[in-house]
């Protein structure tokens, strides 16, 4: 029998539904090790009659389980009769010998049983894509069918479980008792996507409404036998992540034996569902990883932490959006900039609402700090800006709305570009018509970025034994203006740019109250930083975790860095001054003063270290720019602002803020040494 059945280390909460296809030898490999990656210990799949008689089946099954068996806990679920031996010449129609069914499943115990300990026995009866019911309507078919396949199941000594309906039948389970078959299975699926599927919208009643149905139902024919969820799951067709980890959350603490997510990764766009290709989109959304297998915000963290992350981020999200009076709304706000702009607001007493997907690593961690400092008056938006339903009661009250949400790597913007345009762009014009909608005319503030300027490719520079400075001595004295040119490049740039140019189009074609920030290179506490975005951050992150640093190019490169303190003086002085300047683009970084290359800032993080730092040198990645450096005096004649950290004082306040926060061993080590 199933070398796992009397392993109690291998008892887990949850496990996934996944269906390979015949041949799907690579992918198969990829999803196991990313199921097993995630903590799940059960996995549940198809093991299709009519394919495994198909020319090849029966080596592609001889593969298939043994290597699922090996490593996982293994449901296979046994269905679809092959159309030569079907009643309809359909593999949803009753065989025309019902004990082949029951032999094909002493077949596969024999061939694979020692890969299992129970064998799933067909797959959603009522759906008439899995069963025919149409040619079966009191079910003596199936019942007969499946009722033998049990009985020779548990006679061998393995434990058959009774496919569930979809959506959920509870005269269709009782007639299952009356007619014998739930005495002689060991249990019985439950098939639920509340919130999914439109067939399930009037008659869900919640899952303990079912499962209580479900349990006395049982109870009455079968009282030993164990209650299952085969599957469960919620699509993100509309890239609402954090509900289907709120779905997720639940399901996994039902009172249940065991509970299957449906399923680890999305349906790829080319494949088509039972339905047909592209029927229905929410067949394509339901994995916690895209077809590619990028993780979504669910896949991410179980990846990081199990279940124990997922509960963490759970209880972040509210009961619902609250009415504060007139509230701010940060989009982004559980981002570095956001977040540190929010706590500005929150420290004066104001209500502040934090959109945010979570998307991004750590971020949660930041809305945790957000409402452990200023509790209630933090309120939570867990969505994603490209879902406008969910976004619009977020903005209906907004007394102004700072716009940071963002994809905010050149890196992923190359390698998936729609995406990129999706968040950047109609992530942007979502928000705009929102607020437009409600009315209020609140103020929209744009994070948008220097890389509508382009590469700067035309900008005559001087090679400097550790920098690039420009030819043109205006150029160094003052940085890039608002007059320059827009030059999109990369599809960062250009969904940025667009997005850009569309808030300020929102103040002249609507007259809403806006105003964009073009920013150079923010670091301070509270930044992520990785590889392709944050990269001040980055370079901290990796020499204090005492690895090296890769740098694309040769690391003479300027830009202009600007402390976060500086960032948010900025955006709170447009906020305040939007109404003389609605309309206008300015630019924001640290100015000339702060104009540093990568090789000085490395330099002086070895000095805050004492010691050196690893290089790896890399190709120039594509739309990088030789220098920029951000003139600010506009920003500075409008409102007096100015950059007021030095960028080595700034510098050093992230390190020490790193060393407090994600290198706690580090600073025990300091404190040791200064004692000495």
């Amino acid at each position: 029998m199933n070398r796992h059945s009397e392993d109690p280390a291998r008892a887990c909460r949850f496990g996934f539904v996944e269906w390979f296809r015949p041949g799907e030898y690579a992918r198969s490999e990829e999803v196991l090790a990313d199921i097993l990656a995630a903590g799940a210990s059960h996995l549940r799949t198809h093991l299709s009659w009519a394919e495994y008689l198909a020319p090849g089946g029966e080596e592609w099954f001889d593969w298939l389980i043994p290597r699922l068996g090996a490593a996982i806990d293994l449901l296979p679920c046994l269905h679809y009769t092959p159309p030569s031996l079907s009643r309809t010449g359909r593999s949803s129609g009753a065989p025309r010998v019902l004990k082949d069914y029951a032999d094909i499943v002493d077949h596969i115990l024999t061939r694979y049983g020692a890969w299992f300990t129970h064998v799933e026995l067909w797959n959603e009866p009522n759906n008439l894509l899995d069963w025919d019911w149409r040619e079966d309507p009191e079910f003596d078919l199936f019942c007969e069918m499946v009722g033998a396949a049990a009985y020779w199941a548990r006679h061998r000594g393995f434990k058959p479980v009774l496919g569930g309906p979809c959506p959920f039948d509870p005269y269709w389970l009782n007639l299952m008792g009356e007619r014998g078959v739930l005495a002689v299975v060991e249990a019985v699926g439950f098939h639920g996507f509340p919130g999914t599927w439109d067939s399930e919208a009037a008659s869900w009643g919640g899952w303990d409404l079912h499962l209580g149905e479900m349990r006395q139902i049982m109870d009455r024919h079968n009282p030993r036998a164990e209650i299952w969820i085969t599957e469960t799951g919620y699509s993100t067709w509309r890239n609402d992540e954090l509900e289907q980890v709120l779905r997720f959350a639940k399901a996994i603490n039902l009172p249940v034996a065991r509970s299957y997510w449906y399923g680890y990764q999305d349906v790829a766009p080319d494949v088509p569902v039972q339905e047909g290709l592209w029927f229905d989109p929410r067949h394509y959304h339901l994995g916690i990883a895209d077809h590619q297998g990028h993780p979504k915000l669910l896949g991410r963290l179980l990846q990081e932490g199990g279940l124990s992350r997922v509960d963490d981020v759970a209880r972040l999200q509210g009961p619902g959006i609250m009415r504060p009076a007139r509230p701010l709304v940060i989009s982004g706000g559980a981002g570095f900039i956001g977040s540190n702009l929010a706590d500005s607001f929150l420290r004066e007493g104001r209500e502040v609402i934090v959109i945010d997907n979570l998307s991004r690593p750590g971020v949660d961690r930041n809305l945790a700090w957000l409402e452990e400092r200023h509790g209630g008056r933090v309120h939570p938006a867990l969505i994603d800006i490209r879902d406008l339903p969910a976004l619009e009661p977020a903005l209906a009250d907004a007394s102004a709305v700072f716009h940071l949400a963002a994809q905010t790597a050149v890196t992923t913007s190359l390698e998936r570009p729609i995406d990129d345009f999706e968040i950047n762009a109609r992530g942007t014009i979502n928000l705009l018509e929102a607020v437009r909608k409600a009315g209020r005319q609140a103020p929209v503030i744009f994070a948008s970025t220097n890389k509508v300027y382009g590469a700067l490719p035309d900008l005559a520079m001087i090679e400097t034994e550790d920098r690039y400075v420009p030819a043109d001595p205006m150029l160094r004295a003052h940085g890039v203006g608002e007059g320059r040119a827009l030059d999109f490049c990369t599809p960062y740039g250009c969904s940025k740019g667009v997005a850009d140019q569309y808030v300020l189009d929102y103040a002249k074609s609507f007259g809403l109250p806006s105003a964009v920030l073009r920013m150079s290179c923010i670091y301070g506490p509270r930044q992520f930083g990785t590889e392709d975005q944050g990269w001040v951050a980055h370079f901290l992150i990796r020499a204090l975790s005492g690895e090296d640093i890769s740098i694309y190019g040769d690391g003479k490169q300027v830009r202009d860095i600007l402390f976060i303190d500086d960032a948010v003086a900025a955006y709170r002085a447009v906020h305040a001054g939007i109404a003389e300047v609605s309309g206008r683009a300015f630019n924001l970084g640290g100015g000339a003063a702060n104009a540093v290359s990568l090789n000085m800032v490395i330099r002086e993080i070895d000095r805050l270290r004492g010691r050196g730092t690893g290089r790896n040198l890399a190709p120039w990645r594509a739309g990088d720019q030789l220098y920029f450096v951000a003139d600010t005096r506009a920003l500075r004649d409008a409102f007096g602002w100015r950059a007021a950290t030095e960028w080595r004082k700034g510098l050093s306040a992230l390190h020490d803020w790193l060393v407090e926060h994600r290198f706690p061993h580090l600073a025990e080590e300091g404190r040791r040494s200064a004692a000495r």
